[in-house]
């Protein structure tokens, strides 16, 4: 995935659209649309100062439970996209992730959001209290909206 710029306040990376993303109606594929996503999630996280290797090594991984997309703009090949990721905590094992895909113009392409925890790998469940683990470890809690 091309990145050109990457911003704080939501966090935010840009895209541009690739050829071989495009499905049969040449407009980009659902799946990308998640991938885009996913990547500007773990560019939050490493930005944060979270690399897998550390959660990893610490016991825990990030998953994901669930995922909704909802479209609302083509995008085509070339055309750019900016994917901002916001971090929501309640109490609880869990957490939504926020992705808003909009356009360089202002253009609201799409919108993802997740229900995601962390995992604790030695006993294979969802942690507790998944901020206070992730702000403990965070060199830029702020990014994951736990200042």
């Amino acid at each position: 995935m091309s990145e050109a710029a990457v911003s704080a306040a939501p966090f935010t990376m840009r895209f541009t659209v690739r050829s071989y993303e495009l499905d049969t109606n040449h407009h980009l594929a659902s799946t990308v649309y998640l991938q885009y996503a996913e990547h500007s999630r773990f560019a939050c996280g490493q930005a944060a100062g979270l690399s897998p290797q550390r959660l990893l090594a610490d016991g825990f991984g990030p998953i994901n439970l669930e995922t909704t997309l909802r479209h609302h703009a083509e995008l085509r090949a070339d055309d750019a996209v900016d994917v901002t990721c916001t971090f929501v905590w309640g109490p609880g094992k869990t957490h939504r992730v926020e992705h808003v895909l909009r356009k360089p113009d202002g253009t609201l392409v799409a919108e993802v959001s997740s229900v995601s925890g962390l995992l604790d790998m030695r006993t294979r469940r969802l942690v507790p209290d998944p901020a206070q683990q992730l702000r403990a470890r965070a060199t830029n809690p702020a990014l994951l909206g736990l200042d």
